[in-house]
């Protein structure tokens, strides 16, 4: 008998009402905001800062992935599982899916097998619509600048060749990565190249996920650069009167989201930006309601802890004045194979010489945690294809480096398979002596933070700059944006910025090749290699492996 899909196990889940989730974090029923019978917004005053100092925070990352993910989402659902199993009050805090890569490579993005969130359909589509505001307000404020070009009585003489502020969409589509608008004659708009961005990639998005409460949305909205006046002065978001109403779009999409897990243990969803284009990991507000109503949140950073990690600890860290009290680097032996050189067809077939050399990767991730101050966990999340042998090889040479690995294996078993890595992150947590460090400070130039990332976290040589970058980086320290965190736009597959450079790369450089800047969200977004911020469908969607029957059944969805 074949292994259900997670579709087959979300939808044989006995899924319970969401005020009974609500009971068990104490959450007043009236006060839930319902979206059907499984799923809730949550208001924004049951964040207790007091409470916020006593529990402990824990951050899953992981290797650089194949191409398909290595179930990072999975594991940091089954620890929440395992510690409500071994009877720690404990939510999952976790990220939105996008619909890019739902229909795109991955399919669904709400965990896997017994480690799920539900309801999974749901969860995976619209859910409660927070990527639609999103959208519709980063889409207003393009409809305003567009018709501030076309209005002669009260234009703000803005120059159309500087506009940086893009469109964007909650879909893969290359198509869109450079278009022109207002083609068909003057009443259709002035001509001018214009772009979508997909949605997790909107400065909204990050604005969302960084912003503390409603009132530093707004204002972190009306900080939004869009470009420059014909004789060169600044405009913003608030010049053209937009903050108000691009805020009153998301008045609901600011509440965080909760759900559950198959086990009936409490999760929270909200905000969705991608590690590799933008900052990686759900809302701050999310994260301090999770630490509000239990003693332990389980959250990850997207991709792999060179992307994920190295920006919420630099970002996510700064402005929510956060640390995380353990540290959990998921890896898998089929990536570690990958790493160590398996083409594909490759990853699933047991191979210690492939591991051996792909677990440089592993070792340079374990490095990177240790400078950032903490003594990291590693999560083996567990393939049926694994070898005792690789599984033995990475607890021992992990053992040599000074931490623990130990075998999750939430997919099949559910909480059951992670309580021995939940007793792990309970002790290390309070015993292990994590204290974050940042690698830089933001007051540093913007060269040396970059420098300090490229070289610490990714092992790189130098840094290089195209003629472009260098003009874009005059223009942020003319405007004064300098002294704020960075974001990398990076391949997640390599820590180089060449994705076919695997395992543990040397003698590299990391070439800028141009800046975008976040002025409203507070972060610079160097752009690496070939990186684009829409990406494109593969050859092959997942969307066309779904299906929906006459009665609404959903097929192909995990």
């Amino acid at each position: 008998m074949s292994f259900p899909t997670d579709l087959e196990i979300a939808e044989s889940a006995n899924i319970q009402l969401i005020k009974k989730i609500a009971d068990k974090v104490g959450i007043d029923h009236d006060d839930l905001e319902y979206y059907g019978k499984y799923k809730a917004k949550i208001p924004l005053k049951y964040i207790d800062e007091e409470k916020i100092k006593k529990s402990k925070l824990i951050l899953v990352t992981a290797i650089n992935p194949t191409p398909a993910g290595e179930g990072k989402t999975t594991v940091s659902v089954g620890l929440n599982d395992g510690l409500n199993k071994i009877g720690k009050k404990s939510i999952a805090v976790l990220r939105e899916p996008s619909l890019g890569p739902v229909f795109g490579v991955k399919g669904g993005a709400a965990g896997g097998g017994y480690a799920q969130l539900i309801p999974m359909v749901d969860i995976n589509l619209h859910f409660t619509g927070d990527f639609s505001a999103i959208e519709k307000a980063n889409n207003l404020l393009s409809a305003l600048i567009d018709n501030n070009l076309q209005n002669k009585k009260f234009t703000l003489n803005i120059d159309p060749r500087t506009i940086v502020w893009k469109r964007v969409m909650d879909m893969n589509d290359r198509a869109l990565r450079n278009i022109v608008i207002g083609l068909g004659g003057s009443n259709n708009g002035i001509t001018r190249e214009e772009g979508f961005n997909i949605t997790p990639a909107s400065e909204v998005m990050a604005i969302l996920c960084l912003s503390s409460d409603f009132e530093d949305l707004k204002y972190r909205l009306g900080n939004i650069f869009v470009g420059f006046t014909f004789d060169k002065k600044p405009i913003f978001a608030r010049d053209l009167k937009a903050e108000n109403a691009m805020a009153i779009l998301l008045k609901d999409a600011i509440k965080p989201n909760l759900v559950q897990t198959l086990e009936g243990n409490p999760a929270i969803l909200h905000g969705g930006p991608f590690a590799n284009i933008a900052q990686g990991t759900n809302t701050i507000i999310a994260t301090k309601t999770g630490l509000s109503l239990a003693d332990y949140v389980v959250t990850e950073a997207g991709f792999g802890a060179d992307l994920g990690a190295e920006k919420f600890l630099h970002i996510k860290c700064h402005y929510g004045k956060m640390k995380p009290d353990a540290y959990v680097i998921v890896a898998t032996i089929r990536a570690l194979r990958y790493h160590g050189g398996a083409k594909k067809g490759e990853y699933e077939i047991q191979n210690l010489p492939f591991l051996k050399n792909g677990f440089e990767n592993l070792t340079k991730h374990i490095e990177n945690g240790f400078s950032f101050g903490f003594r990291p966990i590693v999560a083996i999340n567990h393939f049926a294809t694994d070898s005792q042998e690789e599984i033995d090889y990475i607890i021992s040479e992990c053992e040599k480096l000074g931490v623990k690995a130990i075998l999750a294996d939430e997919f099949t078993k559910g909480g059951a398979g992670m309580t021995e890595l939940a007793e792990e992150v309970v002790r290390c947590a309070a015993h292990c002596g994590n204290d974050f460090q940042p690698l830089y400070q933001v007051e540093d130039s913007v060269e040396h933070k970059i420098e300090t990332i490229a070289k610490q976290v990714y092992g790189a040589e130098s840094v290089v700059y195209s003629q472009k970058a260098k003009n874009q980086l005059k223009t942020i320290y003319d405007l004064g944006f300098d002294k704020v965190p960075i974001c990398m736009a990076k391949t997640p597959k390599s820590l180089t910025d060449d994705e076919t450079k695997i395992g543990r790369p040397i003698n590299f450089k990391i070439t800028v090749r141009e800046f975008e800047f976040a002025a409203g969200a507070g972060f610079i977004i160097p752009i690496l290699g070939d990186m684009m911020r829409m990406p494109g469908l593969p050859s092959i969607p997942a969307a066309e492996g779904m299906h929906i029957d006459k009665n609404g059944k959903i097929t192909g969805l995990s």
